[in-house]
């Protein structure tokens, strides 16, 4: 075989247990959202320190009048953060400005689950392209 020939990369099979897999992540963060995105009343500024079960392996105090610590904040909650968390580390104006970037910085699993959820999100999109 030449070293010029080339071969097309596998096309992952989602079927049986990859497919499985990807529905039970989906489902792990379906059953962290909120009812509403009324229910984040986390703070809009000041310094937040989060807990070891969210930073677990970087920083765990976050200024939110800084613009890179404040969408470092908002990737780790939606990523790290339980059910209970949420509410308490996420402000909903904070989000909805946020999110048009923020969305591009969370896992694609993340990003699909809250906007399916929250259709407001996927509009502040549209709206700042």
């Amino acid at each position: 075989m030449s070293s010029s020939t080339q071969h097309a990369a596998p096309t992952p099979d989602l079927a049986g247990p990859v497919a499985e897999d990807l529905a039970l992540y989906r489902q792990k963060f379906r059953l962290r959202l909120p009812e509403s995105l009324d229910e984040l009343n986390g703070p809009a500024q000041g310094v937040v320190e989060l807990p070891l079960h969210m930073a677990w392996s970087g920083m765990t105090s976050y200024d939110l009048g800084n613009p890179r610590q404040r969408m470092g904040l908002y990737r780790t909650v939606l990523h790290e953060g339980l059910r209970d968390d949420l509410p308490r580390y996420l402000n909903q104006d904070l989000l909805l400005q946020l999110w048009p970037v923020l969305r591009t910085l969370v896992g694609r699993t993340v990003r699909a689950v809250w906007e399916d959820a929250f259709p407001q999100l996927a509009s502040r999109t549209r709206a700042a392209a």
